[in-house]
């Protein structure tokens, strides 16, 4: 009885530590300005000139830290997404569906089915558009359809949380195949 009692204790702590360090890996908080490193500092300020800054936060993605501001320019949104040093790694912008190539566009649609496409964003890297997302509502499930400039899609991501993101929640997504 000892034994089993023993074996019991110990799953449960490694099934703990486990969970711990799954959080641990992938963690979005909060911050405040006077929190960032000097360098990101001076870039969310630079990025932010005419626009409003609505949020902050520090995230680790895969045992790497970045820093997001999350911003509001001219009536949209644009989330930037900086290493340490200040280095803008990835600009995510939101754009009109309507902007986009009609092979984007009919991507987008097709992929969307009944559903209603309320958000259709950029995703920029290196200075060049690598993709877009469109967020979609079908029957009170959110879905994100990822698609190539050239219009393939790339994935399918279904949201298990229907709120769109905010900094310092952290999103739980189930992959899906496209």
């Amino acid at each position: 009885m000892k034994l089993v009692w023993t074996a019991r204790a110990f799953l449960i702590s490694l099934a703990m530590s486990f969970t711990v360090n799954a959080f641990a890996q992938d963690s979005e908080r909060p911050v405040k300005m006077k929190e960032l490193p000097e360098a990101v500092r001076k870039t969310v300020q630079e990025q932010s000139k005419g626009a409003i800054l609505r949020g902050l936060a520090k995230e680790t993605k895969d045992g790497n830290t970045y820093y997001e501001a999350e911003l509001k320019v001219k009536g949209h949104r644009k989330d930037v997404l900086m290493d340490p040093s200040g280095a803008v790694v990835e600009i995510e912008e939101e754009v009109a569906l309507a902007s986009l190539s009609a092979e984007v566009q009919a991507t987008i649609k097709k992929g969307a089915g009944k559903g209603k496409i309320f958000l259709v964003e950029s995703i920029t890297r290196n200075n060049a558009v690598e993709a877009y997302e469109a967020h979609v509502r079908t029957a009170g499930k959110q879905t994100e359809i990822k698609v190539a400039p050239n219009g393939q899609v790339i994935s399918v991501e279904e949201d298990q949380d229907d709120n769109d993101k905010k900094i310092g929640r952290a999103k739980p997504q189930k992959k899906k195949k496209p």
